[in-house]
């Protein structure tokens, strides 16, 4: 717990990522990592030098049918306010439209369902449970998918919102987090897509890859983390 609580603290710290009053919503899923963030959050808010304030929202991709009772329940252990924005996304996605790779549309909705809200519910910031392994499958689907060298950031402003979404998980492993949260309120993924995705099968590539270059994804995470080490080609101005 003590390490994954400094490796929050530490991304929170090389890129300011919480200022004083800020009203924080944290994008709950009901999966692992969400919740994990959720309690550090809650616990950092003890000692942290800045003075925050938490929220916790959940979309739902079937239309409030979702069952959140155990995440309510800890959240009102707590002492966090928590809501739930209904949708219809799986309606949407996989009877509509009959995405056969839908998540990429499906994340862009979610984020902007959850960024609506938390605008209702005056956040000026919404943080958000990627990690370590997320930014690393992001930056090969952006490369394989879409021919960018990109990935997600640590600290995004969005004027559309006026909200800023923050990741002070980026410097952690998701093993770690699952050895943690094996007593958290998970809820199973409800999308018929999850296990057969790309994200899936770039998270399958890397592990193999791994198994014959050992420190494969703590050296790419700290080429993406390490602007100075970028030596890449430059257009003639």
């Amino acid at each position: 717990m003590k390490n994954i609580e400094g490796l929050i603290r530490k991304a929170i710290n090389n890129y300011d990522m919480i200022q004083n009053g800020d009203k924080i919503a944290v994008g709950l899923s009901g999966g692992k990592d969400s919740l994990t963030l959720l309690l550090h959050l809650k616990n950092l808010q003890r000692y942290l030098p800045q003075k925050f304030t938490l929220c916790a929202i959940a979309v739902d991709m079937y239309d409030g049918k979702t069952d959140f009772s155990e995440i309510k329940k800890l959240c009102d252990k707590l002492e966090i306010k928590f809501f739930i924005e209904p949708t219809n996304l799986y309606e949407l996605l996989f009877e509509i439209r009959k995405e056969s790779n839908p998540c990429s549309l499906c994340a862009k909705i979610r984020r902007g369902a959850l960024l609506n809200y938390a605008k209702q519910l005056n956040c000026n910031k919404v943080a958000l449970g990627h990690h370590a392994n997320d930014l690393i499958e992001t930056f090969f689907l952006s490369l394989f998918y879409e021919s960018r060298l990109s990935t997600f950031s640590p600290v995004t402003y969005l004027s559309k919102t006026d909200i800023t979404t923050i990741r002070p998980m980026i410097y952690v492993w998701e093993k770690d987090i699952i050895n943690e949260s094996k007593n958290l309120p998970i809820i199973k993924n409800p999308c018929p897509a999850d296990k057969n995705t790309q994200r899936e099968f770039i998270k399958n590539k890397i592990f193999e890859l791994e198994k014959q270059i050992p420190k494969l994804q703590k050296n790419i995470l700290n080429a993406i983390i390490s602007p100075e080490r970028y030596h890449l080609f430059k257009n003639k101005e």
